[in-house]
């Protein structure tokens, strides 16, 4: 109503305004003339600036899409996913499909606010993949294993829950009603890299140190709680002779022997968490994490301790430690800590802003 009358008044003194002119050039006063017209054009210029430019403005709290280049609302957004086990491309739509992620990547006897923040970081990943897609999955977007996000949906996973089944489901399908087309931005940008795993050491990881890309959001942070999951510990025995040829066949120049095992090894550098960034055996350095790989083990925060037949490798946490810890979110959350906390917690400068058209 308010821009109504705004506009109203505002024709109106155009048409007094041009009535003055007409009068003052039937005078012949031309200066006066040149004057009104003067100020005429300033009264236009706002409201022609406003139409051609100012209308099309986006409300920040929003973030602008597109697929393959056409503008797209929340409920047209169809991901394209490669189904691995049936080698097939399926068309689900977006949040049909973050069910099937949290369902399949998170316990669902998580708190609800954990379960919520899984939707977030999810939804988030899937949307960066629409415009650099996953090169496993054979022309669509993303692909159904932990090389992208992990993927059943609602028949499968029911049945692997049993009993539970209607009530997990409806726990999920909650949590991504409640956060339904929210992502993380930085800086006004799209989240690339939403990175998430099972459990820390107690502290995540920065990205620089896992993945050599220093990337803004990905910092170590504290994450306490964590000691209840059940991974949190783990270790895997081997024996001398196999620790050994395994170093010696995949590093021609390690030239570990036997003799004395343990003067041969060396932890050369750790992160802040603990990590082991650079291991010596024996004449070859390599990194923790192709350490771990090497070895299967749950993370590449570990100690070695030198057994009488063989050596035990003691981790902690469980996954690459790097962005949100999922038993940490839980944690937070049974703590009263609620997901966009959560979110912010272990995202280092983001924002959670909405899709929109």
């Amino acid at each position: 109503m308010r821009n109504r009358n705004y506009f109203q008044n505002f024709f109106k003194s155009i048409k007094s305004t041009i009535y003055k002119i007409r009068e003052n050039m039937k005078k012949g006063n031309v200066l006066i003339y040149y004057l009104i017209f003067i100020i005429c054009f300033l009264m236009i210029s706002p409201i022609a600036i406003y139409i051609f430019l100012g209308r099309d403005k986006k409300d920040s709290s929003h973030i602008e899409y597109s697929l393959q280049d056409s503008s797209i609302t929340k409920s047209d957004i169809k991901i394209k996913l490669y189904n691995t086990k049936e080698d097939k491309i399926e068309e689900i739509p977006l949040e049909e499909y973050i069910c099937g992620v949290v369902a399949s990547e998170m316990p669902a006897s998580f708190h609800i606010e954990a379960l919520k923040a899984q939707a977030v970081a999810a939804r988030t990943f899937v949307m960066a993949k629409i415009k650099n897609k996953c090169n496993k999955a054979k022309g669509a977007q993303i692909c159904d294993t932990t090389h992208c996000q992990v993927y059943l949906n609602e028949k499968d996973k029911k049945e692997s829950w049993g009993s539970k089944a209607n009530d997990n489901w409806n726990k999920i399908v909650q949590a991504i009603n409640d956060t339904k087309g929210k992502v993380l931005t930085y800086k006004g940008e799209l989240v690339v890299n939403p990175q998430f795993f099972a459990t820390s050491s107690g502290k995540t990881e920065s990205s620089k140190d896992v993945f050599a890309s220093s990337i803004p959001y990905l910092q170590s942070v504290d994450s306490p709680g964590e000691e209840v999951a059940p991974k949190f510990k783990s270790t895997k025995d081997v024996t001398y002779k196999e620790f050994v040829n395994k170093i010696n066949s995949t590093y021609g120049n390690g030239k570990m022997n036997l003799n004395n095992v343990k003067s041969q090894i060396k932890i050369l550098d750790r992160t802040d968490s603990g990590m082991v960034k650079e291991i010596q055996l024996g004449k070859v350095k390599i990194k923790g994490t192709d350490f771990r790989n090497l070895f299967n083990l749950n993370s590449a925060n570990f100690k070695l301790e030198f057994k009488k037949n063989s050596i035990a490798i003691n981790c902690l946490g469980y996954g690459h430690g790097v962005g949100m810890s999922q038993w940490g979110a839980n944690s937070m959350a049974k703590s009263g800590e609620s997901y966009d906390k959560i979110l912010m917690h272990y995202y280092t400068g983001v924002k959670i802003k909405n899709i929109n058209k």
